[in-house]
């Protein structure tokens, strides 16, 4: 008895003209930051100050979110809906950035059982609850680069109106 095999179907990270089983690089992308951001959350809730990081539950529950929206779209997006997700996060964690860059000043983040000394750019967001430091700030630059990266590479040209089928 010989058992065919079925070729291999290719996923064409850039264009969209492969139709709706194609993962976009957008997707991908949104896959993979989702995981990262659902195993942060984990970290952060087990040893919230791990690697000098200062996850406190507001921060924490943050990182559930983008996590969770980002696998939704990785994973449920259209074509273009994966696309303008990726530019909307892009913007929103960039903006973090900046906004770390240009107002945050020379201190100490107040969580009472986290102490890694002080931090020269310490963004108080919300007091003791939200306080992004400077290693804050260039993962947010990274997040940026890389989901902007993904949205400027995934063409939406002769994109399916249909998620992509697992």
């Amino acid at each position: 008895m010989r058992h065919e095999t079925q070729p291999i179907q290719t996923i064409d990270p850039v264009s969209a003209d492969a139709g709706v089983n194609t993962r976009t690089l957008a997707h991908m992308i949104a896959i993979i930051g989702g995981v990262v951001f659902l195993l942060i959350t984990v970290l952060g809730f087990v040893q919230p100050g791990f690697l000098g990081a200062h996850l406190s539950m507001t921060h924490n529950l943050i990182h559930l979110v983008s996590g969770a929206t980002s696998l939704y779209f990785g994973l449920y997006g259209t074509i273009s809906g994966a696309r303008l997700f990726c530019f909307v996060f892009a913007v929103v964690y960039g903006g973090l950035a900046l906004a770390g860059f240009a107002l945050g000043g020379a201190g100490e983040h107040s969580f009472a059982d986290i102490h890694h000394g002080g931090d020269s750019l310490l963004l108080r967001v919300l007091p003791g609850n939200l306080e992004l430091g400077l290693h804050d700030h260039l993962i947010h630059v990274v997040i940026a680069a890389m989901y902007l990266a993904a949205g400027i590479w995934t063409s939406t040209k002769g994109a399916s109106t249909e998620p992509p089928r697992s």
